[in-house]
């Protein structure tokens, strides 16, 4: 029984509830980014399977896509199932979002420091070099 008004294939606004019931090889439905997509057609084409499509079947699979780092093909494939928005109702889980993006542009970042370390290491030993230079030649005039 549905607990919204309307009906994905002939609205291009629906819920949750609606796309729950959407999670079959026959009748698929997925989430991604609060878009809904109908895989209906696209399950035996699945690169990664049929298997995976059915496990993320009628639910928000945004994180399931994204932590998979789909192609910018697969994108555009993705786009030509499109077939509505999804309208998030109060007490709908919140949605669902890919973290793992983060993680490489840190990984990044450290090894900028790597670098930047060892430029103030070669730094600090040619000052100390010149500053023993200087002593010994003070120590050289002093003597004389």
């Amino acid at each position: 029984m549905l607990s919204c008004a309307c009906e994905p294939r002939k609205s291009s606004v629906t819920c949750l509830a609606d796309i729950a019931e959407h999670n079959t090889k026959s009748d698929i439905y997925v989430v991604i980014h609060d878009i809904i997509y109908d895989a209906t057609k696209f399950v035996d084409e699945h690169p990664g399977g049929e298997e995976v499509l059915l496990d993320v079947g009628g639910q928000d699979a945004t994180e399931a896509f994204e932590d998979v780092g789909h192609s910018d093909e697969a994108r555009e494939t993705l786009e030509t199932l499109k077939i509505g928005v999804l309208k998030r109702q109060p007490g709908d889980p919140s949605p669902k979002t890919a973290t793992s993006v983060v993680a490489p542009q840190a990984q990044v970042n450290n090894a900028g420091l790597g670098v930047g370390l060892y430029a103030v290491v070669l730094i600090g030993g040619l000052v100390a070099f010149g500053a023993y230079q200087y002593m010994q030649q003070q120590a050289a005039a002093g003597k004389a």
